[in-house]
């Protein structure tokens, strides 16, 4: 008798062990939040059954017109509390699928240092930006009161300030500060100087995400344009977009990760730019063709391990759909790289060696739905990368 209470009491030792390591694990790898149709319930695909239940029962919702948020538990086997989460309901997007290649061109707000440097005068070398506190990768927004917006802007009041301290406004790690610069006239050809290099644009080459036909809305790249020089993400006064054509692709190897070259096949702008954040570019073109295929948005509990598709351009044919397996999936909302991918398809794999540069923001399509977009490549294996939630670009760039 007393050995099986023994056993039984070791038994439920285990049990609760298990139960909490299990309850543990889901509860940091599982989101804090959802947005689930209206009209549906949200439903998990784990290896161990989670359920979501209400104060009512099993989490569902009614139609509604303006985004409804919910408390819901998460409870393993409907029963052992694993944490609580919001649970947000709205109307899921119907979302045209990119893949075309797209050229990139941004304004900044304000001027960029992206370096410093010493100037020589007559009494030796002097670094003015230093001695003032400007660092690389601070944004320059005014001059004594002027708005600056362009390299030759600041250059001519720099260059016409007599050497008289110039007033800078400027944002350093987003924060406004105000300081002193104190120009210094230049020995080799006596002009003053600042000791800065600065930017004011920059251009460059991306994929197309996803378009919303009603609105003419779109994403693409999946990941910020950042700065080359100092790698932070440039802040855009205003933006476009413009057609590009796609005409030569390096092959990715081990170590080396492969490029699609392209360039801009008109001056005519496509559309306008309007926000660069963590997860894409975002703005609204010109034209859509509405009648290109619809599909629904994925939302991050309908991604599961398995194949998939990516809808990409890689030579003047235009965008194909090319084979791949997700391979993991993060939940973490504010990562770039919430599934790991590789790719299967013999076709790109001939040609591309998997994912190269310039595919950042191909469409990630699962089961019939838009559920993401490439946004890396694995440097040391190019058949592999990550791909960002379509729920998470959609969001944050058109701020639902």
């Amino acid at each position: 008798m007393k050995k099986s209470i023994k056993i039984f009491l070791v038994s439920a030792g285990l049990f609760a062990v298990n139960i909490c390591g299990i309850s543990g694990y889901y509860a940091v790898n599982l989101p804090d939040s959802y947005y689930v149709s209206t009209g549906d319930e949200l439903e998990l695909s784990t290896v161990f059954s989670i359920d979501a239940v209400s104060g009512s029962g099993t989490a569902s919702v009614s139609k509604c017109v303006i985004p409804q948020t919910n408390k819901t538990s998460l409870r393993l086997f409907g029963i052992f509390p694993v944490k609580n989460v919001e649970v947000k309901t709205f109307e899921q997007p119907m979302l045209i699928p990119g893949g075309e290649p797209f050229g990139i061109k941004l304004l900044m707000e304000g001027v960029m240092i992206v370096g410093t440097d010493e100037v020589r005068t007559s009494s030796g070398m002097e670094n003015p930006a230093e001695e003032c506190g400007l660092k690389k990768g601070d944004i320059i927004l005014s001059a004594n009161d002027c708005e600056i917006s362009s390299n030759t802007e600041f250059a001519e009041i720099v260059s016409h300030s007599d050497g008289k301290p110039i007033t800078i406004v400027y944002s350093h790690n987003d924060e406004k500060k105000q300081t002193e610069l104190y120009p210094v006239r230049s020995f080799s050809d006596g002009v003053y100087k600042a000791g800065l290099w600065v930017r004011d644009s920059t251009a460059g080459i991306g994929t197309m995400t996803f378009y919303e036909a009603s609105t003419s809305r779109f994403g693409g790249l999946g990941h910020p344009v950042c700065d080359n020089d100092t790698g932070d993400i440039i802040p855009i006064l205003k933006g476009e977009t413009a057609e590009v054509n796609i005409n030569k692709v390096v092959k990715g190897k081990e170590g080396a990760p492969g490029e699609l070259h392209g360039c801009f096949s008109s001056e005519l702008s496509s559309g306008v730019i309007y926000k660069n954040n963590n997860y894409g570019v975002f703005g609204e073109l010109f034209s859509v063709d509405s009648k290109s295929r619809e599909l629904p948005m994925g939302l991050k509990q309908d991604v599961k391990k398995g194949p998939a598709v990516i809808r990409t351009t890689i030579d003047e044919t235009g965008p194909h759909e090319y084979d791949i397996e997700i391979i993991d999936i993060n939940y973490n909302d504010d990562d770039t790289k919430n599934m790991t991918i590789c790719v299967t398809d013999k076709e790109l794999l001939e040609k591309t060696g998997g994912i190269v540069q310039g595919m950042s923001g191909s469409p990630i399509i699962q089961d019939g739905k838009l559920i993401g977009a490439v946004t890396h490549v694995l440097v040391n294996d190019p058949e592999k990368g990550f791909g960002i939630f379509c729920e998470n670009m959609y969001e944050t760039g058109f701020g639902q």
